[in-house]
């Protein structure tokens, strides 16, 4: 009977594993098909940058002799500009989501990766013992199953997001369009109305972006970029958030900043869609062994032993990424009072 389980656990790991091969080999195929797709779309905001300089003195000698110039030649002339800048604005936001997707990539590559080097190193493990650990294999089920979740709430908010207001954009330029010859005042609030909501998407786009992968934490480390997201994350939500560092600020290794940002991320915004809290505060502790950190709310609460058996898939991330890197995770709450939870990474010098 064990020999049964040992090896129906062994072909479990084989299986995970060939799947993971597949995985690696269907992600830098994708990845060389992003950086294709990003060169080209370089070359072409080259180009668009260089027609919008001609288009723009163009525009200025029609406002010079506007009023000999014919009608159609002015709205030719302001239909180009428009399309331009409309097709520049929309090329610009293209290579920037194709360079984060490329980002992206390396990290779920790297990341697979690791995991593959994880059920080699466990299958051969195996042979010399005997025993498999059920354990390991869950925690790579979790975190392929906490990937593909992210990709498709991505794509989500990608369709329902950027995807449709250019759509309406597209429709909106249309109007504004048949309006020029009927009612130009007409035509000229409906402009307006476009770079408003042009406007305020490419906020929203940056937004996106910066949730996907902030920038900052490469160039500047985890304390500015916390503090930026932290600012921003208010002023979409109106929560009173608070954040409080102590100890020196200092760069950590890429891995462990990734891992502080994506969880406290993941903790603020499970207390404002979950627990509806109204006040978060972030405490973070850095010392020269340990990284504490703090996050807690006066949301609604739920009941300890409910999370027991409930816990969320991002939580069980969080919580088996610390315990790899020999951490511990702490909740407290109970209905009605909120939530409190404290974690603390050790840093291996």
């Amino acid at each position: 009977m064990t020999q049964s389980v040992e090896m129906s656990s062994n072909a479990q790991l084989q299986a995970l594993a060939n799947a993971t091969e597949a995985k690696i080999a269907e992600l830098k195929q994708e990845l060389e098909e992003v950086e294709l797709m990003i060169e080209q779309s370089q070359l072409e905001v080259e180009k668009l940058v260089q027609r919008s300089g001609t288009i723009t003195a163009h525009l200025q000698q029609v406002q010079a002799n506007i009023d000999t110039m014919p009608r159609p030649d002015i709205r030719a002339t302001y239909d180009a500009a428009l399309e331009s800048q409309q097709r520049l604005y929309v090329m610009r936001g293209q290579l920037d989501k194709l360079q984060n997707d490329k980002q992206h990539l390396h990290e779920i590559i790297s990341l697979n990766t690791k995991l593959l080097d994880l059920i080699a190193g466990e299958t051969s493990g195996s042979k010399n013992s005997g025993k498999v650990s059920s354990a390991t294999t869950e925690k790579l089920e979790m975190i392929i199953q906490a990937q593909e979740a992210e990709r498709q709430r991505l794509s989500t908010q990608m369709h329902d997001g950027p995807a449709q207001a250019l759509s309406n954009f597209i429709l909106q330029t249309e109007i504004a369009m048949r309006l020029f010859d009927v009612d130009q005042a007409r035509a000229r609030e409906e402009l307006a109305n476009l770079k408003i909501a042009a406007t305020s998407t490419f906020q929203k786009v940056r937004d996106f972006i910066v949730e996907l992968r902030p920038m900052m934490l490469d160039d500047l480390g985890l304390v500015p970029t916390l503090k930026r997201y932290i600012d921003s994350y208010k002023e979409q939500t109106a929560v009173d958030i608070r954040m409080n560092v102590l100890g020196s600020e200092q760069r950590f290794e890429s891995y462990l900043e990734v891992l502080i940002f994506r969880s406290v991320q993941e903790l603020i915004s499970n207390a404002v869609r979950h627990s509806q809290a109204s006040q978060v505060k972030l405490l973070l502790d850095l010392t020269e062994s340990t990284i504490s950190v703090v996050v807690e709310d006066n949301g609604r609460g739920f009941d300890q032993e409910i999370l027991e058996t409930r816990e969320s898939m991002g939580l069980k991330l969080i919580r088996e990424r610390i315990e790899m890197l020999g951490g511990e995770l702490d909740i407290s709450t109970s209905p009605g009072e909120g939530t409190r939870v404290r974690y603390n990474v050790p840093l291996n010098k």
